[in-house]
């Protein structure tokens, strides 16, 4: 669905993004993974153009988008940033309605979609006349969603989605949207600083330095199989946690097994897998 060929940008001079190549298939979550500064969000940018290569090319379904429209390309990729990115001045009914509006939907139809993401959202359909203030950090974020997958978009790019929320607010919500089926359809390219979730949600992950590609591949090929020192470096404090969630035994992984602590349970699950 999404190829990168080398692709670069330069700021004053600089290299933000240093030829860097990736592909991401139909219906896959690849996450864009990095410390600030490594050029993740601007490479996220230039997939939709809001800011334009220096060089290199984005390929979606095998089109190049240097040759479209900035504004129609854009109708067709939803896209999510840390701060919800809301208009203040706008209801949340309102927000969700900006593309199709743009895409000459009528009311009826607007109205209906509105209502069927804000139901899947779990988002009271009376906050539909409410302003962005009015609402939780949570509640901005989900009506952000909303927004972007209004239109039924075949991709969505997402920035930091959950970087502006508290730690149990973030949980939750990411846990909800790996389990919302508007989501399952999608494919998503996801920025993030956050390891946990990365290798929670990404089907992908691109680790980044310093505007370069340090890895590719699947989360367990990073974890087991790291290609450099820095690769090593990077999830050596979430090493353990993240091997207790993908290593595998007998159809359990070794984190669901501690989740178990009921000794009862662990024993009857041990049992079993001895057997």
């Amino acid at each position: 669905m999404i190829k990168v060929e080398n692709l670069s940008k330069k700021f004053d001079g600089k290299l933000a993004v240093d030829q860097i190549s990736f592909e991401v298939g139909v219906g896959e979550t690849m996450v864009l993974l990095g410390t600030s500064g490594c050029g993740k969000t601007t490479t996220l940018r230039m997939i939709n153009r809001l800011i334009e290569p220096d060089g290199g090319s984005v390929y979606i379904d095998q089109e190049n988008v240097g040759g479209q429209q900035p504004e129609l390309l854009r109708r067709r990729i939803g896209y999510v940033l840390q701060n919800h990115g809301l208009f203040p001045h706008y209801t949340v009914l309102e927000n969700m309605s900006v593309v199709p509006k743009l895409l000459e939907w009528d009311k009826e139809k607007i109205r209906n979609r509105s209502m069927e993401l804000l139901d899947k959202l779990k988002l009271d359909s009376t906050l539909g006349k409410q302003y962005p203030s009015a609402l939780s950090g949570g509640q901005q974020q989900r009506v952000g969603l909303a927004r972007a997958l209004m239109a039924d978009p075949p991709i969505l790019l997402m920035d930091e989605p959950f970087g502006a929320l508290d730690n149990i607010t973030r949980a939750d919500i990411r846990r909800e949207f790996t389990e919302l089926d508007e989501l399952a359809k999608k494919t998503i390219i996801l920025v993030t600083h956050d390891i946990q979730e990365a290798f929670e949600m990404g089907d992908k992950i691109c680790l980044m330095d310093k505007g370069k590609v340090m890895q590719y591949g699947t989360p367990e090929e990073l974890l087991f199989k790291p290609q450099s020192a820095f690769v090593a470096s990077f999830l050596k404090e979430h090493k353990l946690l993240l091997e207790l969630k993908f290593l595998k035994m007998g159809g359990h992984t070794a984190w669901e097994l501690l989740e178990q602590l009921e000794l009862g349970k662990l024993k009857e699950i041990l049992f079993t897998l001895e057997g």
